[in-house]
């Protein structure tokens, strides 16, 4: 654990503060340590924007960093589609995106070093990836092969003009037939494992559209207007209809599977290099496609039409 201490001469917000006063602690570092509650202020938990007073004291407990493996892996992998700059893979339930303490090694990213050169402007850790799903969330990732690529596809995620949609089933049953859920998203003030609907949030929207209705639960489609840490997790429980099997956001008494029926069916973006629209889809695994087949059974709706 590497832990100091200095006391507060100057009325900064106490992210910048950390990196002017601390240089090897970069303000995204210190960003972070605030919100895990590794930096505190006169032994009280803070929010990077908040403004120490002087004479305050400042605590940082550092965890010692963890190895993390960038050792490319023989591990398989579902691509839906690859060219010069970018392969479109299907991520299974239960795989971690990149590497991450805790998670060193066997994630998608040492799969696909194994597999393709990657784009490196994510740094070390997470070459190639333009954006993320959740462990337990399966579905559509879309990875960048050069840093050619890597701008392109962000600067469409920014712009959002890419296609990426969600079926999830949630608990309860929607009086409305299709809505949209806007409510900034940020650190939870009461667990910092968990994101919340906060004041001072990002922006975040989502789109959604309900698909199939059993009662005690419902088939929905999400559309990501934006893309922040949780958002389809966060939205849902924020409304009263979490996701089913949710371990963070939603109840005890829930489906059993692999955790959240959340699944990235769609994805659509433009080509990096030709401008050519690409437009994927994936069917559900199968845990998911029993489930919704069990809940249709118990509803009286038919079982035979696609997912």
């Amino acid at each position: 654990m590497d832990i100091k201490e200095f006391t507060v001469d100057q009325k900064l917000r106490l992210d910048k503060l950390v990196a002017v006063t601390e240089p090897e602690i970069s303000r995204s570092q210190a960003k972070a340590a605030i919100e895990a509650g590794q930096i505190t202020v006169d032994g009280q938990t803070v929010r990077p924007k908040d403004v120490a007073p002087v004479g305050a004291v400042v605590h940082i407990a550092l965890p010692d960093p963890q190895p993390i493996d960038l050792t490319p892996e023989n591990i398989p992998l579902d691509i839906v589609y690859e060219d010069d700059d970018v392969i479109v893979v299907n991520k299974p339930q239960g795989m971690v995106v990149h590497p991450a303490p805790g998670h060193p090694n066997h994630t998608l990213v040492n799969a696909l070093l194994y597999h393709s050169p990657l784009s490196q402007i994510n740094g070390e850790l997470r070459p190639g990836i333009v954006h993320r799903i959740d462990k337990d969330t399966s579905g559509l990732l879309m990875v960048a092969k050069n840093d050619h690529a890597h701008h392109s596809l962000s600067e469409q995620l920014h712009a959002k003009t890419n296609l990426r949609e969600y079926l999830a089933i949630v608990h309860g049953n929607f009086k409305e037939d299709e809505g949209v859920i806007r409510a900034p998203l940020g650190r939870s003030p009461k667990d910092r494992k968990k994101q919340a609907v906060v004041a001072d949030g990002r922006p975040a929207v989502t789109h959604f559209r309900v698909l199939e209705r059993y009662g005690e639960f419902t088939l929905i489609a999400c559309r990501l207007e934006t893309g922040r840490t949780h958002q389809i997790r966060v939205h849902l429980a924020y409304i009263g209809h979490p996701v089913a099997g949710d371990p963070l956001y939603g109840p005890k008494k829930t489906l059993k599977g692999n955790g959240q029926f959340l699944h990235a069916r769609e994805l659509g973006f433009k080509q990096p290099t030709t401008g050519e629209q690409l437009d994927f889809t994936c069917p559900v695994p199968p845990i998911f496609h029993d489930t919704v087949q069990r809940l249709r059974r118990q509803a009286g709706l038919p079982v035979d039409k696609a997912i």
